[in-house]
């Protein structure tokens, strides 16, 4: 987003995220270091006001606590993701791990372990919101367009756009980008290693289901609008994953 000169008034906000902790000292300790960047944060103390400011409100972000009293950070994820595709990085307890990847299959983007850096939250929040407005504010030419097209799938990477058979499928940031990066490349095989390395690039430290968790999570949101489209991300029994251009 842009920000107007000081001679316009008061500086526009970079972007709207809501914290969520039930520890009032966390999200005041985020809020301070997030604010600093430019961002204007909305803060709630467990998941049922989370879930209603989520669904009501919209934001460019969401961090998210797993442990939270009354409805836990998975089932305000998983409600969420019935409904929006706000980016959401997680907040998890080191020795929570099957609950991190439980974060992961309802639609988790990232996760930061507790305790954290403060700095390494800001960059992870920078991180995730480049990676989820990259084309926002791309030019529309149509001779410029960069658009993948396959049967029964279409990926407009201007537009962060995918269609399958006419229908637009809503993914998460991180889904949309292990699609596009495997869809440039038909028929290439990539280990889990690598999509993890070049996906998730070096902000994100995990073991390898995450990025089980994430294709299971987009072959699920594929197969809703047409299960062809979701043959085409194929299993490398041993080795990983590839798109196949044509399904078998």
């Amino acid at each position: 987003m842009k920000i107007c000169s000081q001679e316009e008034g008061s500086l526009s906000k970079e972007a709207r995220l809501l914290v969520v902790d039930d520890e009032e000292r966390i999200r005041r300790l985020l809020k301070m270091y997030l604010e600093r960047e430019n961002y204007e944060i909305i803060e709630a103390k467990d998941g049922e006001e989370a879930l209603e400011k989520a669904l009501s409100e919209d934001f460019d972000l969401i961090l998210l606590d797993l442990m939270l009293p009354g409805i836990d950070g998975i089932e305000v994820c998983q409600k969420l993701r019935d409904k929006k595709a706000t980016p959401v990085i997680m907040l998890t307890a080191k020795g929570e791990e099957t609950n991190r990847v439980q974060g992961f299959e309802v639609g988790a983007d990232d996760y930061i372990v507790k305790p954290f850096s403060p700095r390494e939250v800001v960059l992870r929040v920078k991180a995730l919101l480049r990676r989820a407005s990259t084309t926002k504010f791309l030019q529309t030419d149509t001779t410029m367009k960069n658009v993948l097209v396959f049967p029964h799938l279409t990926i407009d990477h201007d537009a962060h756009r995918v269609t399958s058979d006419d229908q637009e499928i809503n993914l998460t940031p991180k889904e949309y980008e292990l699609l596009y990066y495997l869809a440039k490349s038909p028929d290439k095989v990539f280990s889990r290693e690598e999509l993890l390395k070049d996906v998730w690039n070096y902000e994100f430290f995990g073991d390898l289901r995450t990025v089980d968790t994430h294709v299971k999570r987009l072959r699920e949101k594929l197969t809703k609008v047409s299960p062809e489209a979701a043959k085409m991300i194929a299993t490398v029994w041993g080795v990983g994953y590839k798109f196949e251009a044509v399904s078998k």
